[in-house]
């Protein structure tokens, strides 16, 4: 999946205003793919393009036990959840934080083909919607809007913050499927997803300055737009 992912960082801002913000939860809801093209960047992990790999991705990700595997995912999540707890000193905030990671290896278990692990090693997992576009398209889209209307009746603020945001995610995943797919993997792919991973994250954090959850009242709105 792609914009799917950022479909728990909705649900968690939701959820409760004890959430990290929207911003941070951008973060974590694609932090493994962060990790991952970074990695790739200097070749500690590892993909290459497989026209026909799937239907609708030709990515063959075929090494990457550190940041895709379950285990390598639960790693990047206690971790994120720990700078959470010190930069914030709530275990609630922390741990929905490591949720929102761990998240993203049981949603790319949906679409990918079995090129997830356990532990880095054999056997591999996926159930492979990636081959039925009529299925996965649908999902990816019923994911991340029925989140963010959860997102926007749990919110109070101004709307167009929120409305441009989720412009920019319906954008980045039309290009994502309509586009030309990419020919090679290297540098320029590699930068272009993180670039598009930050943009999100930005207008997430601009989102969160400007809107504050409906529990929140008093003199502890005002914390929400920190």
């Amino acid at each position: 999946m792609f914009i799917g992912h950022w479909a728990p960082a909705f649900l968690a801002a939701a959820a409760t205003p004890r959430a990290p913000k929207l911003g941070t939860l951008f973060i974590a809801g694609q932090l493994v793919d962060w990790g991952f093209f970074a990695f790739a960047i200097v070749g500690v992990e590892n993909m290459r393009i497989e026209p026909g790999a799937t239907v609708m991705n030709p990515m063959d990700l075929y090494d990457m036990p550190y940041t895709h595997s379950l285990l390598g995912g639960a790693v990047w999540a206690l971790a994120f959840a720990a700078i959470l707890f010190l930069w914030r000193r709530d275990l609630v905030t922390a741990a929905i934080g490591g949720v929102v990671v761990i998240s993203h290896w049981f949603i790319d278990l949906l679409v990918h083909r079995p090129d997830l692990t356990i532990d880095g090693r054999p056997p591999s997992y996926g159930f492979g919607l990636w081959n039925n576009p009529a299925i996965a398209m649908p999902l990816e889209l019923l994911l991340l809007v029925g989140a963010f209307a959860l997102y926007m009746r749990s919110t109070k603020g101004p709307i167009a913050p929120p409305y441009i945001l989720l412009g920019f995610l319906l954008l980045i995943q039309a290009i994502n499927w309509f586009g030309p797919q990419p020919t090679e993997a290297g540098l320029e792919m590699y930068v272009t997803a993180l670039v598009s991973f930050l943009l999100a994250a930005l207008l997430a954090a601009w989102v969160a300055s400007t809107r504050w959850h409906k529990r929140e009242v008093g003199l502890a709105v005002p914390s929400a737009h920190r």
